[in-house]
């Protein structure tokens, strides 16, 4: 269990990949217009000590409320399915109504710390050290942080119309991003 660069790069990479922050522009810039505003870092920071419960705890934790990995991914397929269905169909499912909207709930958790990712902070503890880990988790949250922080600016260059258009779009991906981890984690297969 030693500090180690090469770790530290396979760890942000593997975590920037499934985090996905900036694929998930849309998605945030979704929840802003229908709370009003989003707080960058109470965000980062929930969701920073969410991983960090998940890297440091794990399976112990779902275990305290009798859940395993693959029931907690299929749950937060779930709700990555109907935010999915909220930008596809314009509908609203969530009542973002709480004191700081859809901050905590859909952004910080499961749309920054949600199944995939503490799936994955699970698997990298089986494989490196957790300094390595918690090195890369911390970079990552800088780089949420900063994409969080310039929504704003984001949301005027690309104006209504490709809001529109990016909306819908990642919608559906979301969608299939959902129906995948469901099953992936119910062990159907689909025909080829």
């Amino acid at each position: 269990m030693q500090f180690s660069f090469v770790d530290i790069l396979a760890c942000f990479m593997v975590l920037f990949a499934i985090i996905d922050i900036t694929g998930s522009i849309p998605i945030i810039l979704d929840i802003k217009s229908k709370t009003g505003n989003i707080h960058p870092w109470k965000a980062t920071l929930v969701s920073f000590l969410i991983f960090l419960a998940f890297l440091i705890f794990g399976e112990k934790l779902l275990g305290l409320f009798g859940v395993d990995v693959g029931s907690f991914a299929i749950a937060g397929s779930f709700i990555i399915f109907l935010i999915g269905m909220e930008m596809v169909l314009g509908a609203e499912f969530f009542k973002h109504d709480s004191p700081g909207g859809g901050t905590i709930v859909p952004i910080a958790f499961p749309l920054i710390a949600g199944a995939g990712s503490i799936t994955t902070i699970l698997s990298l503890r089986a494989e490196y050290a957790t300094v390595n880990i918690l090195v890369a988790l911390l970079l990552n949250m800088v780089i949420v942080y900063v994409v969080l922080r310039l929504t704003t600016r984001i949301e005027r260059l690309l104006g209504p119309t490709g809001l529109h258009i990016l909306k819908k779009f990642f919608g559906i991906i979301l969608i299939a991003i959902a129906i995948r981890l469901f099953i992936n984690n119910t062990g159907i297969t689909l025909p080829q």
